[in-house]
């Protein structure tokens, strides 16, 4: 039982867009062709699923809706929970898709995207354990963000941050800033690189950890 008398299974929360070119890492444009960038993103889904499922007792995609579900359902298991994000933006997407996996019976949860290929099975067990003695586990990410939120309770003031804070180098910040005013104890875990640009690809290319699959396909090849 948490502090919150929230008790059920614990789960992991994957937000993830469908793997359609044009529309997932565009920032890596400059490095890769938009449907290099598509198979990049499919692998990160594949990689960051198999991930979760093998380090919770359930886990859950939320996917993008548009043209989402058919991308999503046909690249992982059978017995991923599937939600589709609702809201206009990240914080509303993240509310309604927490709110659903805690309704759902899910408990402590986990929320992780797939932009941190060198999350491991380590790191998802930590930030578990951290929610046996604190209401929240956040992974920062080198950038500003966060990599990884765990919940013992479905804590969604968290993603009440202005539309203009998210996808920059506040949203730690910000976020930490509504933990304290809502008391919240907060245990956190090591800080990761995500993949978002060509020089987080040049670094990552360098960590043993990056997984020989996401490294291969961030070598550039040369476009048609």
């Amino acid at each position: 039982m948490n502090a919150a008398g929230h008790r059920g299974t614990p789960a992991i929360l994957v937000m993830a867009k469908p793997p359609l070119p044009g529309t997932v890492k565009t920032r890596l444009h400059p490095l890769l062709s938009p449907l290099r960038c598509a198979e990049l993103q499919a692998e990160l889904m594949r990689h960051t699923v198999e991930l979760a499922t093998a380090h919770a007792s359930r886990t859950y995609l939320a996917y993008a809706p548009d043209h989402g579900r058919d991308a999503i359902s046909t690249s992982v298991p059978a017995d991923v929970r599937l939600l589709s994000q609702r809201g206009e933006d990240l914080g509303q997407r993240l509310t309604a898709a927490v709110t659903d996996a805690f309704a759902d019976g899910a408990g402590p949860l986990l929320v992780i995207g797939t932009d941190a290929p060198t999350l491991t099975g380590d790191l998802l067990t930590a930030a578990f354990t951290a929610l046996e003695h604190h209401d929240v586990a956040l992974g920062p990410a080198f950038d500003g963000g966060y990599y990884l939120i765990g919940l013992r309770a479905p804590h969604t003031m968290l993603f009440a941050l202005a539309p203009d804070v998210w996808s920059t180098d506040r949203v730690l910040a910000a976020t930490h800033t509504l933990a304290d005013a809502e008391g919240l104890s907060m245990g956190m875990q090591p800080p990761l690189r995500d993949l978002d640009t060509p020089e987080d690809a040049a670094a990552l290319l360098t960590d043993p950890a990056l997984p020989p699959p996401i490294a291969a396909l961030l070598q550039p090849k040369e476009r048609p």
